[in-house]
């Protein structure tokens, strides 16, 4: 599946990608609130196992993001822990490259992944938790429609010290119109 935008493609990721996202885990800032297991250091070969292994999980769809002009790779996005029985997923969302920080481009993404698990999948219902200490994240899930559900509290664990994060959702009944 391939999801195009002005400003960004969304493209299945392969093994093809390992040196990105290599180059992406070896930066603290880039993964600093990324899940647990892409925070700490890897070799290229333990990246390019995860990568195949992340494409074999059936419940959970990936996407590289692409920047169209250069084809460069951005970032991912997708959904994990899909259930069929309760028509839901967890959205996640890494932007790798630092060079494309700052341009709503994780709304952008955000909003078409959501687009896609509404309307193709057939999902009813998106959630996410983000560090309540990265509020560009939380702005971002906001201007794509995402509602505060509550807080986690201490439920990360970061640089020595425990933070909160903010649970978040949305529902297919609340996907703004194209």
């Amino acid at each position: 599946m391939i999801i195009h935008s002005p400003r960004v493609i969304l493209r299945p990721i392969s093994v093809d990608d390992t040196d990105e996202f290599y180059a992406w885990g070896c930066q603290s800032d880039v993964t600093q609130f990324s899940l647990s297991a892409y925070r700490y250091p890897q070799s290229k070969r333990d990246v390019e196992q995860w990568l195949t292994s992340i494409n074999q999980d059936k419940r959970t769809i990936s996407f590289g993001i692409v920047e169209p002009h250069n084809q460069t790779l951005i970032g991912f996005a997708g959904i994990a822990s899909m259930s069929t029985l309760n028509r839901s997923g967890e959205y996640f969302i890494l932007i790798g490259n630092k060079e494309y920080w700052g341009q709503g481009l994780g709304t952008e993404v955000t909003k078409l992944v959501a687009r896609y698990a509404f309307k193709d999948i057939g999902l009813h219902r998106l959630s996410l938790t983000a560090f309540a200490t990265n509020p560009a994240a939380i702005k971002a899930y906001e201007n794509a429609g995402f509602q505060h559900e509550g807080v986690l509290r201490q439920s990360g664990f970061r640089n020595g010290t425990f933070h909160d994060k903010v649970m978040m959702s949305l529902l297919a009944t609340e996907q703004p119109a194209e």
